[in-house]
């Protein structure tokens, strides 16, 4: 069953259009990684789908329902959160104050539940309640950032380059949380620098270019096209 259906959006910042005319779909429980050369559109198009940019035309709906004019205040009632690329934890807060700002829309009477389902995805928080962000590495601020997000159990997770700025030993702990959040059920939808891993790990692969559309298919068969590794892939 189709979760996501992004229809002929165009989208920007300011006078500037960035997408223009992007259709895109996530069915329940799929990943979908976005690829494509810098300026491509790709974190517009997260950032049109979690709210934080108006869409200029087109159709953004979400389990049936039309979302493309519901502030990011309000699209994690619908299932989404969207953990971006930077400045995604509160580093002058611990690690359980970060958790408790991923829920600030919950019940509190479900935190300390869902508190416990987040150490058991990341031990390595759990072992560190009391620990401020700003002091932990770049791959343990990244599992806290996906942390907060699913403390509200979303339907979809919005990853905008997951994998950035870490240290090789750290990007397979955090493809593999990816993975085993996806395998949950949560759909997955990323924007990932490493796209032959994004490809990999990914159900589907959607290329954009110049903020448009170019080529979608299975991972596996976008990682097969000798056209696309020569353009996209660096090969």
């Amino acid at each position: 069953m189709t979760l996501l259906e992004v229809s002929d959006v165009e989208s920007g910042y300011g006078d500037v259009l960035v997408l223009h005319g992007v259709d895109l779909t996530v069915t329940e429980g799929e990943m979908v990684s976005i690829i494509g050369p810098n300026g491509a559109g790709k974190s517009t198009l997260l950032k049109t789908v979690a709210g934080l940019l108006s869409t200029r035309s087109g159709e953004i709906r979400f389990g049936g329902e039309d979302i493309a004019d519901v502030p990011a205040e309000e699209i994690v009632y619908h299932g989404i959160c969207y953990v971006p690329q930077t400045t995604n934890v509160f580093g002058n807060l611990t690690v359980v104050e970060n958790l408790k700002m991923g829920a600030w829309a919950l019940e509190d009477a479900d935190f300390e539940d869902r508190v416990e389902r987040v150490y058991e995805r990341f031990p390595v928080l759990e072992d560190r309640p009391d620990q401020r962000a700003e002091t932990m590495s770049g791959g343990q601020q990244q599992m806290l950032a996906m942390g907060a997000a699913l403390m509200l159990d979303p339907d979809l997770l919005i990853l905008d380059e997951p994998s950035a700025g870490l240290a090789p030993q750290l990007i397979d702990d955090v493809f593999e949380r990816i993975a085993d959040i996806n395998d949950s059920g949560t759909a997955v939808l990323m924007v990932e620098q490493n796209a032959r891993r994004a490809l990999r790990e990914a159900d589907r692969g959607v290329v954009l270019e110049m903020g448009e559309n170019r080529f979608e298919g299975t991972g596996e068969e976008l990682l097969e096209s000798e056209e696309i590794a020569e353009l996209y892939l660096g090969s």
